[in-house]
């Protein structure tokens, strides 16, 4: 008797994603280094010259060295399906300190992530400051292809590289009293010095903020590269947050700070427009944006944006399955 394989909502079918064309790494020899143990700080120092020797931003943003270690995790990679377009994922996206079109990329490379650290800290019985390369070797890397759904109903399909928040979570030990934890971003206006910067009242620095049994979720992940490479700068370098059943925003980037707290902390686009922008924040499509539907979605590929396939928007972008308890009693 054939097997039959009935698909579970997270798979994603090969005909609703882009086609990737870029997976290949053109610097051997620095996967070679990283598979001998380089750190993340040190490749940094190198890609950075190699930048400066070629005189083209586009050199880091697109030819980033690989990662070696780390292991698929199948749960979360379905072989016979493709993946965006790497040069589209690095390069359409949102990262406003570097100004407000989606093409950011070039901007962004201005970020610093030499000697990056991470503070965790407030209702944890081990604060702690992380860096970037502690991070790395405490916490195993894994490869996870999750969907990506923009608030601006445009979506993509990401194979990120990191590690689940729940790992972090156990390692500081939040008390009975943290109920929420805020995420913050780099923030320097002599550095960041995007479009955004002119209004003065926007809420600066980006903040982003979760309740602890979201960040409990095993969906819920810290981001350190993507398409089996570092992550690039405009993509939220060198440590992302990634919660594939929420929309974008909420996946704050170049994260600074953890906090642990017993109520729930204003965060950046909640307090500039909170009738636009809720704090759960969960991808719904029975729920519109005041200015925009989002029952369906734009697949970004190739061409004008006006010619991207539609297709409907899934509820909790797909992944009911792990997300629904969070939500029967709020």
């Amino acid at each position: 008797m054939p097997l039959i394989h009935i698909k579970k909502s997270w798979e994603i079918p090969e005909r609703e994603i882009t086609p990737e064309k870029v997976y290949v790494n053109r610097r051997r020899f620095m996967k070679n280094l990283i598979g001998t143990g380089i750190s993340f700080t040190a490749l940094s120092t190198l890609t950075s010259c190699a930048e400066n020797s070629k005189k083209s931003p586009t050199y880091e943003a697109v030819n980033l060295p690989k990662i070696s270690n780390f292991t698929p995790n199948y749960n979360f990679a379905k072989l016979e399906s493709s993946i965006t377009d790497e040069a589209l994922g690095t390069k359409y996206n949102n990262f406003y300190e570097f100004g407000g079109t989606k093409s950011i990329w070039k901007n962004a490379q201005a970020l610093p992530t030499e000697n990056w650290q991470v503070e965790v800290t407030g209702l944890v019985k081990n604060s702690r400051i992380y860096d970037i390369d502690e991070l790395q070797k405490r916490f195993p890397l894994e490869e996870r292809i999750y969907r990506f759904r923009c608030v601006e109903a445009w979506a993509m399909v990401i194979p990120w590289l990191g590690f689940p928040m729940k790992l972090l979570m156990a390692d500081v030990e939040p008390t009975s009293k943290a109920k929420y934890v805020r995420f913050t971003s780099f923030y320097d206006p002599q550095i960041t010095k995007g479009p955004g910067f002119w209004a003065s009242d926007y809420p600066w620095p980006y903040t982003e903020g979760l309740r602890i049994d979201e960040m409990a979720n095993e969906l819920a992940f810290f981001a350190m590269g993507m398409y089996g490479k570092l992550l690039p700068k405009q993509n939220g370098a060198p440590l992302r947050e990634v919660i594939p059943w929420k929309y974008g925003f909420k996946g704050a980037k170049s994260i600074v700070k953890i906090e642990f707290l017993e109520q729930r902390p204003a965060t950046f686009w909640n307090t500039l427009i909170p009738n636009e922008y809720g704090f759960e924040a969960n991808v719904n499509p029975e729920v519109p944006h005041p200015r925009w539907s989002q029952a369906t979605e734009r697949i970004v590929s190739e061409g004008a944006s006006w010619s991207w396939e539609k297709r409907p928007t899934l509820l909790y972008n797909g992944y009911q399955e792990y997300v629904t308890d969070l939500y029967k009693t709020y």
